[in-house]
């Protein structure tokens, strides 16, 4: 009996359509889809925000931690550089909690640059792309480079003031570089801002500005001739620069008088001619904290620099510093085009909102 097509065993229908079937497409290997992911992935505002944001604050930390080390005599706690000792690249029971100290704030550079790498990330695959953001952030890292050697040669030459004083100086440049990334990644373009002040007011702010950069100058002429030399008894790190503390201190308190004078006169001309309340209110701001600087710095004078004042002191440097620059930015504005659009949303729905607030304030 002859079997007809119809009558064929059932797998042999199933192979008969398979061979007749076109083949599937290839899968893409796991890691291409990943790359390509990865190529299209775009920052949102917050992301953008937040990263820029935690390199700003990583920055103040590191002054915060390298202070510790000066304080507590770590500065030599690994006496060799980029390994702590010659034999070792982590510090050994025989350097004690010197070395421990000393080699943790080593390691908080990596944080400091995991911070940075994540801003210049999120910078470059903004989009449209800012050319200011890539700049900035790009700068912020070689930063952490330079910063790096300074504290190697810092080591090197057994702490030697001048080049501890660059170390501290350095940092001051990352706190407001970062800052201004922060600021600027808020804004909406990056054309050329409107004054929201006078010109006077501008060159005014510029002056105080400069007067604050020089008084922390003079801060670090300060530590680098008291008794803080950041090496413990036994080390050879006890080279100071030769002047008088007593000196060293009045010529920074003398640029402190100065510093005021300028803030109060800054705050006094914006009020005359009318300029906004978040203007005055930044001056505001910066004049308590310089306030409350001076009280902590006459304290520690009087009470010879305990060291838990001298880190607080330090801290609120960099906060000034910060501030200072938020006076300066505040004297100018970049303003959204009518209906103009940021990435993902308005410019009142972006992550500067979501993240800090509508207005750059001191974290």
């Amino acid at each position: 009996m002859t079997q007809t097509a119809g009558d064929a065993p059932a797998s042999e229908q199933a192979e008969a359509a398979a061979a007749t079937a076109e083949p599937a497409p290839a899968a893409k290997p796991a890691a291409t889809n990943l790359l390509s992911r990865v190529l299209a992935w775009r920052t949102t505002p917050a992301i953008l925000t937040w990263t820029c944001f935690a390199a700003f604050v990583a920055n103040i930390g590191i002054i915060v931690t390298g202070g510790a080390v000066r304080l507590t005599d770590s500065g030599l706690g690994c006496p060799t550089w980029p390994t702590c000792t010659d034999g070792s690249l982590v510090p050994t029971s025989r350097l004690g909690a010197y070395g421990v100290v000393e080699f943790t704030n080593r390691m908080l550079t990596f944080a400091v640059s995991v911070a940075v790498g994540a801003a210049i990330i999120a910078c470059m695959r903004w989009h449209p792309r800012r050319a200011v953001l890539n700049k900035l952030s790009w700068t912020l890292f070689v930063g952490v480079v330079v910063q790096a050697v300074i504290g190697g040669i810092s080591v090197r030459t057994h702490l030697a003031p001048i080049w501890v004083s660059l170390h501290m100086l350095v940092s001051m440049g990352m706190v407001a570089l970062s800052y201004v990334l922060w600021v600027r990644n808020r804004e909406p373009h990056d054309a050329a801002p409107t004054p929201t002040v006078q010109p006077v007011l501008r060159t005014l702010g510029y002056v105080l500005t400069a007067s604050v950069g020089a008084l922390l100058i003079a801060g670090t002429i300060v530590t680098g001739s008291g008794p803080h030399s950041g090496a413990k008894a036994g080390d050879p790190g006890h080279k100071r620069f030769p002047l008088s503390p007593a000196n060293a201190t009045q010529l920074h308190a003398d640029l402190v008088f100065l510093v005021v004078g300028l803030t109060v006169a800054l705050w006094f001309a914006l009020k005359a001619t009318g300029a906004s309340p978040r203007i005055l209110n930044t001056v505001r701001d910066l004049f308590l904290l310089l306030m409350a600087q001076g009280v902590i710095g006459y304290v520690q004078y009087f009470t010879h620099l305990p060291v838990l004042l001298v880190g607080i002191h330090m801290f609120g440097a960099a906060i000034v510093w910060a501030a200072t620059w938020r006076v300066l930015l505040a004297m100018r504005e970049r303003k959204a085009e009518a209906g103009a659009e940021s990435e993902g949303g308005t410019e009142s729905e972006t992550g500067a909102e979501v993240a800090t607030g509508a207005e750059p304030a001191l974290a």
